[in-house]
């Protein structure tokens, strides 16, 4: 079935809710209007509004609300309208949801899925990369796709956990992506990740819509002679460490991009990993290029300027090259 990304999400929603009746939707606008970004549009219709349900505008509520109802063993898919927001439910989701099964044995299995990410022009408060906060914090797990694909399969995965799991999806990415999707393939395992791109030179390590990027970038590149490899992370808690180790291994050059800012990214714990499992194999610096120390400029061409590019790209990849 050949689906944009933000399809790929509905129809994973679809399949886990006609599979599994414990299954159901909590958010804003989610119902009748089918959600900010239209990722629940039309699933009223089908399964009704017990199961797709409307909350007033209180994400802390929200969240309070499906941890209750996996205690019972529900497992609620909640959707944030934006990502950002996520930040009003920070104590739910890290103090309750995150410690349940350590401290006394509850799975909590609820998903919260929403858009993140710039490149929309959509200011300081819409297009935020909230995921560093989550990654610090035990017992969860956080996930970002980067293609419809990947974002079908690891959404039936996370919605199969007995974890909570963050599920950010880049806007960019909503409608831009199109391609065929398995939809009777088994669920993508968490905390995989996948080589996007193989290559000799060098790799790249990335995630999300950073990972259009890489590609792109690797493909003109490629005329140039330097072969990229281009790991996607896919899942940033738990890290595939072993994946990372083996591009490393394999070129002994690597650049880790993301859209995160800089300071606190999860570039910096990538480095620290290859510090200490391929130091001898490393031929070159470890580089990184990230956003800005900065909030999202709203200005067009100040977010252009504060988001990685594909030109700062191929620059730190050439400088790279030449070690």
């Amino acid at each position: 079935m050949e689906l944009t990304f933000v399809d790929a999400i509905r129809q994973a929603l679809i399949e886990e809710m006609r599979r599994d009746p414990a299954v159901f939707l909590m958010g804003e606008d989610i119902g009748v209007y089918g959600g900010a970004f239209k990722a629940t549009a039309g699933l009223v219709d089908e399964f009704g509004p017990q199961r797709v349900i409307d909350t007033p505008l209180a994400e802390s509520a929200i969240v309070g609300a499906a941890i209750g109802a996996s205690y019972t063993g529900m497992r609620p898919v909640v959707e944030m309208q934006f990502m950002d927001f996520v930040a009003c439910c920070f104590n739910q989701i890290t103090n309750f949801a995150a410690k349940s099964h350590y401290r006394w044995n509850a799975p909590v299995p609820i998903v919260i899925r929403g858009p993140v990410g710039g490149g929309v022009h959509g200011g300081p408060f819409h297009s935020q990369n909230p995921e560093m906060y989550f990654v610090h914090t035990p017992g969860l797990k956080v996930v970002e796709p980067a293609t419809p694909g990947d974002a079908f399969g690891l959404l039936l995965a996370a919605i199969r956990d007995n974890n909570p799991v963050l599920f950010l999806e880049h806007k960019f990415l909503y409608r831009r992506l199109k391609e065929d999707v398995a939809i009777d393939a088994p669920p993508i395992p968490l905390g995989r990740a996948k080589v996007a791109r193989p290559g000799r030179d060098l790799s790249v390590i990335t995630y999300g819509a950073m990972v259009q990027t890489a590609l792109a970038t690797a493909d003109q590149l490629a005329a140039r002679g330097i072969e990229v490899e281009v790991l996607d992370l896919r899942t940033l808690l738990p890290l595939d460490c072993d994946a990372i180790a083996a591009t490393a291994r394999k070129t002994s050059k690597v650049l880790i991009l993301h859209e995160d800012t800089r300071t606190g990214g999860i570039a910096g714990e990538i480095t620290a990993i290859l510090q200490e499992r391929c130091f001898d194999d490393l031929d070159g610096p470890i580089l990184r290029l990230t956003s800005g120390d900065a909030p999202v400029p709203f200005s067009p061409p100040l977010e252009e300027a504060f988001l990685p590019s594909a030109q700062a790209l191929a620059n730190h990849i050439e400088r790279l090259a030449r070690f």
